[in-house]
């Protein structure tokens, strides 16, 4: 993870802005419903917002009465936090080193933006082995990563960078994205996702995709009516945990415990 480019770039990239779009709509309602059903299994649950960016989970789930911490790299988006909701306790770190918070201190743990820019295997396993260690027993960590295949189709096809990219050797004889150190996004396959909730010994409970196709034809869903958007958004939902298409999707929603 390149820090410094990171937040050069979330100083001037809106997170907020960004899920209130008709398509962003579709990936927030689709990870609060399934955030619910998380909550609803735990009484007055501890949560803990890993990237938490400018709020956009976080503060929510404070005004609905949770007891939330947020963890964020960018001091601005803190300040964006603090204005907005004063009861949420902020930390100012990484995902790689959360050594501020106690062992065993949380039932519920997001990681949403940071294993989209850990590009390293070594990294991405830190960062889940530091929610793991803060996760109380029969807690639940949910994880969001960004799909090679919908990189290689949306920016490599329909936005035609796919030769240039072969020439600049910046795929593999598989299609699989090269990762550089001064990446700021790393794309994965759903066996990348496996093997990595192998190697830290995370159980699934439930993975699928919060935009599934929406991302690739965000000007259409633009166009849409509301009745069309709505029905949009159920025809989503009644597809978002089927496995014959995670692969394809934009993100992907995985949710975990401890196997061990």
């Amino acid at each position: 993870m390149n820090e410094k480019n990171l937040i050069t770039y979330y100083n001037k990239f809106n997170e907020d802005k960004r899920l209130k779009t008709r398509h962003g709509q579709i990936e927030y309602i689709t990870t609060m419903k399934y955030l619910k059903e998380t909550l609803d299994k735990y009484d007055s649950p501890k949560i803990l917002d890993i990237g938490a960016g400018t709020g956009a989970y976080s503060i929510p789930l404070a005004e609905s009465g949770f007891k939330v911490t947020a963890v964020e790299l960018v001091k601005h988006n803190l300040k964006v936090i603090e204005v907005k909701n004063k009861d949420i306790t902020l930390i100012h770190g990484n995902a790689l080193n959360l050594s501020k918070l106690k062992d065993h201190s949380f039932d519920i743990i997001l990681l949403f933006g940071p294993m989209y820019h850990l590009i390293s295997e070594t990294e991405k396993i830190q960062a889940l082995k530091e929610a793991k260690r803060l996760l109380k027993t029969n807690g639940t960590i949910l994880i969001q990563y960004i799909m090679n295949e919908y990189a290689i189709i949306r920016h490599g096809f329909i936005e035609r960078q796919i030769i240039p990219s072969l020439k600049n050797n910046l795929l593999d004889s598989n299609y699989h994205i090269k990762e550089k150190e001064d990446d700021l996004y790393s794309y994965v396959r759903l066996e990348d996702i496996n093997t990595l909730n192998k190697l830290v010994n995370l159980k699934r409970i439930k993975i699928l995709s919060p935009d599934t196709v929406a991302n690739y034809f965000r000007p259409y869903i633009n166009k849409l009516s509301e009745e069309e958007f709505n029905e949009f958004i159920k025809y989503h939902l009644s597809i978002c945990e089927r496995s014959d298409i995670l692969g394809l999707c934009g993100h992907i929603l995985d949710i975990v415990k401890c196997s061990d």
